[in-house]
């Protein structure tokens, strides 16, 4: 599994460090994504090119979302 912790970053660093992870992504790979906030652009962008994404929420404001291959 790729990890990117971009709580720390600006946008939009944490949109291109995914879409440069999901040029990479094997089959049946996944990407975490850890921010400090719901990144809803992301998220369209995700499901207009057939990426699957499910968020988690944390107590202290976290939000780790998985991102997986694309739909068959």
């Amino acid at each position: 599994m790729h990890v990117i912790d971009a709580r720390e970053l600006e946008p939009p660093e944490p949109f291109e460090r995914v879409m440069e992870a999901l040029t990479t992504l094997e089959p049946g790979g996944e990407i975490m994504l850890i921010l400090n906030r719901e990144p809803f652009p992301l998220y369209r962008v995700l499901e207009r090119n057939g990426y699957r994404h499910g968020a988690t929420h944390f107590p202290d404001g976290r939000v780790e979302i998985l991102i997986s291959e694309r739909e068959k």
